[in-house]
């Protein structure tokens, strides 16, 4: 009589929203089992969890994006930024937003098209235009306004949908 033993091959995730893909594979004679079929098999289940990833997600949403870039009065104070950078963090908390990117500018090739003036940007995924309504109105933000709003000069936003 053989048992099934089995062990856990690995365990994705998607996008952070609590959804996990586990695989776990029988283990049957490991002595027969070449260095060759084994990573043959670990790629294998790892092309079918690309594969199955989207599936997880909501598809049929079309979520909203908030992009805001910030220019700071003294531009060369790193005192200044880091109170901006501490202050866009508090922003996590608020429910509504799926996803939050902070960032400074990129050291990218320069070119015509590429504006890196700014200071600071935040990038921000809600799921629709309700939650980002929540996100302007949230405590949390106002209080990141008054706290921060001395610091710079110049904000710009770009909201945009998924098409």
């Amino acid at each position: 009589m053989t048992s099934r033993k089995f062990k856990t091959f690995g365990k994705l995730s998607s996008q952070g929203d609590g959804k996990f893909l586990t695989f776990r594979i029988k283990i049957t004679n490991m002595k027969k089992q070449s260095r060759r079929t084994f990573v043959a098999t670990a790629a294998a289940l790892s092309a079918s969890a690309a594969t199955a990833m989207p599936t997880m997600e909501k598809k049929d949403k079309k979520q909203l994006v908030h992009h805001v870039f910030f220019w700071l009065k003294n531009g060369d104070s790193k005192e200044d930024l880091a109170k901006l950078l501490d202050g866009l963090r508090t922003l996590v908390k608020i429910e509504t937003i799926r996803k939050l990117h902070i960032g400074v500018p990129a050291s990218t090739e320069k070119r015509d098209v590429v504006d890196n003036s700014y200071h600071a940007s935040e990038l921000m995924f809600f799921d629709d235009t309700a939650g980002q309504k929540t996100y302007q109105d949230h405590p949390i933000h106002q209080k990141f306004i008054k706290d921060c709003g001395h610091l710079w000069e110049k904000v710009i936003v770009y909201d945009s949908m998924d098409v």
